[in-house]
């Protein structure tokens, strides 16, 4: 009768390589272990080789320990990935419920695993395979996809609109819905705007130059591009020190024609460079009503010589009378509560300069809806008009 071949757990193979090493003879671990000195040997040789990722069990392909705690540590970062990913995306549709969350999973199933899904996202794997069974009324598919939408938008705005502009946008879209009903879903979401900040103004008005009177006279609206421009300068904190934005807006279809971000308050740096991108970006008309503050950048010499230089009307607001500048004034509200106020912290210089220029040129003056324009965007109004 044949002898019956024995079988070694690559633990005990393991145990062996190391008990040979504490005994520092193969023939004596040998005998011990009742195992031939020429298998043992065998086994110390491979041990040498791969270390700890010598015996990794039948049909498993034998690695160095090092690769073997490397594809460990890969694997590892691609779960994590893999879970940052799905929560990024999937994040959002909690808020809206479990039919919203649910049906990110279900359309999402052939590219994530559902128990990864469901574990990163709150859910339960067994309530959502109940839920895929039950059948949903057109009504229910209506309030999930206007839901959706909704958190959609709002997202997709970074957060900055409320109901009525989130109204508007979704008209566009094809939708058939009140503000009322919007509000009514953002509150079931949980969604809110952005909260405004009160910022400081600085106008510096204490000199001897010449001011204009205040001509524009609160007239906010004019039915030309290039009829009223309407300038103002405020300061924007960041880290150490401030930063200066100078804007120029045309009334007509409020979009900022022109801006400057300067370290100082010199008119080099503040109104002049503004004003020289402003006729660049527009043609000036002869007559065209510059209005702005009583600050010193407007009414030196320097300044308002080029406004000549251009025919331009010159109109200022009366003193410590924001009203009067009230366009360009929005304009800063706008931009601290929905960009400067939400930065986790104080940028330096490069950041907050690509930051703004991102907010004005993309943003502000292509996406964001404007009350003044009938919640249109610029774009959108240029194209009507």
């Amino acid at each position: 009768m044949a002898k019956k071949m024995r079988r070694y757990t690559p633990d005990f193979k393991e145990n062996a390589v190391l008990l040979s090493y504490n005994r520092k003879n193969v023939i004596d671990t040998s005998i011990e272990l009742d195992i031939s000195p020429k298998l043992l040997s065998k086994w110390r040789a491979v041990y040498r080789k791969f270390g700890n990722g010598s015996f990794p069990g039948k049909g498993r392909k034998r690695v160095y320990y090092e690769d073997k705690k490397i594809f460990e540590l890969e694997k590892e970062l691609s779960e994590s990935q893999l879970r940052l990913e799905i929560l990024k995306k999937g994040i959002k549709f909690k808020p809206q419920g479990k039919d919203a969350l649910y049906n990110f999973i279900n359309e999402n199933k052939k590219k994530y695993p559902i128990g990864i899904m469901c574990e990163v996202l709150g859910a339960s794997t067994s309530t959502y395979n109940l839920w895929t069974k039950q059948p949903t009324s057109k009504s229910e598919a209506r309030v999930r996809l206007l839901k959706e939408t909704i958190t959609s938008v709002f997202y997709e705005f970074n957060q900055h609109y409320g109901c009525i502009r989130i109204t508007r946008e979704l008209r566009k879209q094809g939708f058939q819905i009140s503000e009322g009903q919007v509000s009514f879903y953002m509150k079931q979401l949980k969604l809110r705007s952005k909260v405004k900040k009160k910022f400081k103004i600085t106008t510096d008005s204490k000199h001897n130059l010449y001011t204009s009177p205040n001509i524009l006279n609160r007239q906010f609206k004019t039915d030309k591009p290039s009829n009223v421009w309407v300038s103002d300068i405020t300061y924007i904190q960041i880290d150490k020190r401030f930063l200066y934005l100078t804007v120029i807006i045309d009334l007509y279809d409020r979009k900022v024609v022109g801006w400057n971000i300067g370290s100082a308050l010199s008119t080099k740096t503040t109104s002049l460079p503004a004003f020289r991108m402003a006729v660049k970006n527009r043609k000036v008309k002869d007559g065209l009503l510059f209005h702005s503050d009583r600050g010193v950048q407007y009414a030196n010499k320097l300044f308002t010589s080029t406004l000549d230089k251009y025919k331009c009307v010159r109109s200022m607001s009366r003193k410590a009378n924001s009203i009067d500048n009230a366009v360009s004034e929005s304009f800063f509200n706008s931009l601290k509560r929905e960009l400067i106020h939400m930065q986790g912290r104080l940028l330096a210089p490069t950041e907050m300069r690509m930051e703004i220029k991102d907010y004005i040129e993309n943003w502000y003056n292509k996406k964001r809806r404007h009350s003044a324009l009938d919640y249109k965007s610029i774009e959108e109004f240029n194209a009507e008009n």
